[in-house]
């Protein structure tokens, strides 16, 4: 992967790429500490220390931004969630199916999902700091005396929707003129962000407090290192289906008659099924900590779905294989390809073309579906069960399997852009 990023460095345009996409990402992270007007930061910090599901997560995919409320505090978070309502509704709605199939409709469900996540960042903003400042005063009114603080939450509200408007099309300026996925890149970023932050954290409760045993480390770098290595080897690994097509005879000139292969990944739906199982579970925790501790529902979360508890895990596992296999299901269809391989005139030794063929990429797939759901499942719970046992969960906030995930997924996702680019421009060179 250096090797990689070297030789892309020393191609002009490509490392014009590059650092257009580490300006945006540098504008990212000094966005993170522009303040909101009418917020008192310190105070919101101090606020947000007991809330550890809400600040955790949150802070995860923002960059330490939520902490401070500052303005990319909502972070690329509402467009994500846009993005999950948008695509069960289009598998949900007839008519939005039918937009999806179209070109000139996806770039229309494209825009309402934007819509969608600027609506989201707005109702989230607000409806946070205004619970925030009911158990204590985080707000300060900016308009003076006597002017109703609808004004001051509005303004709030609208200054950090506005910080997520500006992520979502900085996002996608990265995809079209810079390196890689651009959503991918900027939560990449805010991972990163926090890797050095949690390092400081357990040097200096083991080596400075004493308050851990040195023990932890070497736990906590094996843990990292087995990870890394399992996440490595399932991405890289993948189905080849062989197939062939047939010789075709047009005037003087002979079309087909090779052979080549179908790639299917071994896990092709990434990270995605593990952030929305990750979400959606969040949720009973972060309505729990905003209710009083003597309520039914902090009772009946702390006995029954907070973590460590067997239900967090079943319900886990569960959310893991179902959206892994939503996924597979709009981003995979066997029907069409068998179509067009039949169009094309290529088969699968040993099928017959048409519904034959396709039964049995769906039968390969569901396959390789269930794999990938077992290896994530796999890599979310087993390690947060050891963590557990080893009493060391709450330091790895950014060494966590679902970090990990994402970080190595999206530098492999990079690393693969680069050498295409390369590997483009080479042939540009020999044949021009």
């Amino acid at each position: 992967m250096f090797r990689t990023l070297v030789n892309a460095w020393k191609v002009k345009d490509i490392r014009t790429k590059i650092l257009y996409t580490l300006l945006l990402v540098l504008i990212y992270r000094i966005g993170c500490y522009i303040p909101t007007p009418g917020v008192d930061a310190s105070q919101m910090s101090k606020s947000l220390e007991n809330l550890v599901a809400v600040n955790g997560f949150m802070n995860l995919f923002t960059g330490g931004a939520f902490s401070y409320y500052s303005l990319f505090a909502m972070g690329i978070s509402p467009y994500i969630t846009g993005s999950i309502i948008i695509q069960l509704l289009t598998i949900a709605i007839p008519a939005l199916e039918k937009l999806s199939k179209q070109e000139d409709g996806r770039q229309k469900i494209e825009r309402i999902t934007r819509y969608v996540g600027v609506g989201l960042a707005l109702v989230q903003s607000v409806s946070i700091i205004v619970a925030l400042n009911g158990s204590s005063d985080v707000v300060y009114n900016i308009y003076g005396e006597g002017v109703a603080m609808f004004f001051t939450f509005a303004t709030i509200g609208l200054f950090i929707t506005a910080g997520t408007a500006l992520l979502m099309w900085m996002g996608e300026r990265i995809t079209e003129l810079g390196i890689g996925n651009g959503i991918s890149m900027l939560i990449f970023a805010s991972i990163v962000s926090q890797v050095f932050p949690t390092v400081n954290n357990i040097i200096d409760l083991v080596f400075r407090r004493g308050t851990i045993g040195w023990w932890v480390i070497p736990i906590i770098v094996v843990l990292v290192l087995v990870i890394t290595m399992c996440i490595v080897l399932v991405d890289k690994a993948e189905r080849r289906i062989p197939i062939v097509y047939a010789k075709r005879v047009v005037g003087r000139k002979q079309y087909g008659g090779q052979s080549t292969h179908l790639p299917l990944k071994a896990n092709a739906n990434g990270v995605m099924p593990l952030i929305f199982a990750m979400t959606i579970l969040n949720v009973p925790a972060m309505i729990a900590e905003f209710c009083r501790d003597d309520s039914w529902f902090v009772k009946f979360y702390n006995g029954v779905l907070a973590e460590g508890r067997p239900v967090y895990y079943v319900l886990y596992a569960l959310m893991i294989v179902g959206f892994a296999y939503f996924y597979s299901t709009i981003s995979f269809n066997p029907v069409e390809i068998s179509k067009n391989l039949q169009q094309n005139g290529g088969t699968i030794p040993g099928r017959r073309p048409g519904k034959d063929t396709g039964d049995y990429l769906k039968k390969v797939v569901s396959r390789l579906t269930l794999f990938g759901a077992l290896f994530l499942m796999a890599i979310a719970i087993v390690p947060a069960i050891l963590m557990q046992c080893f009493g060391i969960s709450s330091l790895l906030s950014a060494f966590g399997p679902t970090s990990i995930l994402i970080m190595i997924s999206v530098a492999i996702e990079t690393s693969n852009k680069l050498e295409s680019m390369m590997l483009m421009r080479h042939y540009k060179g020999f044949l021009g």
